[in-house]
C-alpha cells in the first residue's frame, strides 16, 4: 500500500532577480516520516522552507501540503490551520512566562493542545512561570517548538532547529523531534549536520546552490562521509539515490556512492 504524501514539490524554482535561490528541485514527504533537508548556509533550504509554508511566492514549478495547492488562496489557508513553523530567528515576548506565551499563541489559532501538556511534552514543567529572557538558549528552543506545536499541526517545519545550542540541548532537541515522530507528526528539519540527519531522518535530501544533489535514506546517501568540500563539488549538479544506477560520487573514505544523474 502507498505511504500518504504529506509534502509534494514538483520542478520548484524560486529567482530574485538574475539570482536563482531554489532551481527546479523535487520531491515528495511522506506522512509521519522525519524529512531532513541539509544542505550549507545559502543552499535554498529556507526559501524552499519559506515556499511551503505560504510565507513566499514559488517563481514556478508546483508545491503542495497535506494535499494544498501553495499558490491558491483558499489552499494557502488550510495549510496554515494544519502546519506548525520554527523559523531560524525565533523570537517571543520576554515579558511572558513560558505558559503565557503558549496561551497566547494558542488563542491566535482558537484550538490545539492543551498548554499544561505541552509544556510536559517539551521538558518545561519546572520552567512554567519563568520569564522568558531568564530562560537560556536550550529552553528557548524547547518553547520554540512548543509554540509549533501549540495547534496541533499535522505538519511541522524546524528550520535549523540546533543552531547554536551546546551539545546536551541539541540531544535534547534531537530526543523531541524523536517524539514528534513517534507520535505519527510529519517532520520537515533543515540543518547543516550531518550527524544530525543521520540520526533523525527517513529521508535526507542534500540541497546546494539550489539544487538537490543527492537523495534517499541515510545509509543510501551515505551520508557520514560528506564533508563540505562535497558541497563545492558537486556545485551545479543533482542526483537522486537509486539503487539501480550505475553512477556514483567520490566521497571523503574514497568509497563510491551509488546514485544517478538526472537529466
Amino acid at each position: 500500500m502507498d505511504m500518504e504524501v504529506a509534502i509534494e514539490v514538483k520542478s520548484l524554482v524560486k529567482k530574485y532577480g538574475n539570482l536563482t535561490a531554489v532551481d527546479g528541485i523535487s520531491f515528495t514527504v511522506h506522512k509521519g516520516e522525519v524529512f531532513a533537508f541539509v544542505g550549507p548556509n545559502g543552499a535554498g533550504k529556507t526559501t524552499t522552507v519559506e515556499i511551503l509554508v505560504c510565507l513566499r511566492n514559488l517563481t514556478s514549478g508546483e508545491a503542495r501540503v497535506n494535499g494544498f495547492n501553495v499558490q491558491d488562496r483558499k489552499g494557502q489557508q488550510e495549510i496554515r490551520k494544519r502546519i506548525g513553523v520554527l523559523p531560524q530567528d525565533f523570537n517571543t515576548f520576554d515579558l511572558l512566562t513560558v505558559k503565557e506565551n503558549l496561551i497566547y499563541y494558542k488563542k491566535m489559532y482558537g484550538h490545539g493542545i492543551d498548554i499544561d501538556k505541552l509544556i510536559e511534552l517539551v521538558d518545561l514543567k519546572d520552567k512554567t512561570n519563568a520569564l522568558y529572557k531568564n530562560l537560556s538558549g536550550g529552553l528557548k528552543k524547547r518553547l520554540a517548538i512548543a509554540t509549533a506545536l501549540v495547534n496541533d499541526p499535522e505538519v511541522v517545519f524546524l528550520d535549523e532547529p540546533t543552531t547554536g545550542l551546546d551539545p546536551r540541548a541539541r540531544r535534547d532537541m534531537w530526543n523531541l523531534v524523536k517524539g514528534l515522530k513517534e507520535q505519527g507528526t510529519t517532520v520537515f528539519l533543515t540543518t547543516h549536520y550531518m550527524d544530525e540527519a543521520e540520526t533523525l531522518a527517513d529521508t535526507v535530501a542534500i540541497i546546494n546552490s539550489g539544487k538537490i544533489i543527492a537523495m534517499g535514506t541515510p545509509p543510501r546517501v551515505n551520508i557520514k562521509t560528506w564533508r563540505n568540500e562535497d558541497f563545492d563539488r558537486q556545485k551545479g549538479r543533482k542526483a537522486i539515490i537509486r539503487s539501480a544506477s550505475p553512477n556514483s560520487f567520490r566521497s571523503k573514505a574514497g568509497k563510491r556512492r551509488r546514485c544517478c544523474r538526472s537529466s
